[in-house]
C-alpha cells in the first residue's frame, strides 16, 4: 500500500467511531504490553480501558450537538485530567520510606493523553506517541542500568525483584 493512499484513507476514517475504538485499543495494548511484561499495577487491560475511555469521553465532546446548548469540550477535557489524576494517585505507593508507582502514574497520564489525541481525531499522532512511551520505558531503563554499573551500583538480582520492589 502506497503511504498517499494510506494517509488519505486514514484522513478519511479518522473520525468514525469504529476505527477510533481500534486506534484506542491498539495504542493502550502497545503501552499496556511493556508494563504488563515489567509486571507492573498498570498493565494491557488498564491501559487498554484507559485509552479507550479517555477516547469515547473526549469525541462524545467534540461530537456532542443538543439543540441550543453551548458545548465546550475543553471543560470535558479539563474533568479527564482532573479524573486520570485521581487514579494515577491511586497506583503511588510510599512503603518504609521508598515511593512507588510514579513511572506507573506517569504512564496513566499518558494513557489519558493518547486517547485525548484519538478522541479529537489525531490517530498518527496517537500512534506515535505510543511508541514513544514505550520507547522511553525501555530505553531509559537501559541507560538506568548502564548507570549503576558504572556507579558500581548495579546487582543483577535487581533484574529478579518483584515489581512492588522496584523503583518502577
Amino acid at each position: 500500500m502506497d503511504i498517499q493512499v494510506f494517509t488519505t484513507w486514514l484522513e478519511a476514517t479518522k473520525d468514525e467511531f469504529v476505527f477510533q475504538l481500534a486506534i484506542s485499543v491498539l495504542c493502550g495494548a502497545v503501552v499496556g504490553f511493556e508494563r504488563q511484561l515489567r509486571g507492573k499495577a498498570i498493565g494491557i487491560r488498564t491501559a487498554i480501558m484507559i485509552c479507550l475511555a479517555t477516547q469515547v469521553f473526549i469525541r462524545l465532546s467534540t461530537t456532542l450537538d443538543i439543540e441550543g446548548a453551548v458545548i465546550d469540550p475543553t471543560r470535558v477535557m479539563g474533568q479527564v485530567v482532573t479524573g486520570v489524576g485521581f487514579l494515577g494517585a491511586g497506583v503511588i505507593l510510599a512503603r518504609g520510606g521508598a515511593i512507588t508507582g510514579v513511572t506507573s502514574a506517569a504512564v496513566v497520564w499518558m494513557l489519558a493523553a493518547i486517547g485525548s489525541t484519538i478522541g479529537v481525531g489525531r490517530p498518527l499522532e496517537a500512534l506515535a506517541l505510543a511508541v514513544t512511551v514505550v520507547a522511553i520505558l525501555i530505553g531509559v531503563r537501559a541507560l538506568e542500568k548502564a548507570f549503576n554499573r558504572l556507579a558500581g551500583g548495579y546487582d543483577e538480582s535487581d533484574d529478579d525483584r518483584p515489581a512492588a520492589e522496584s523503583n518502577d
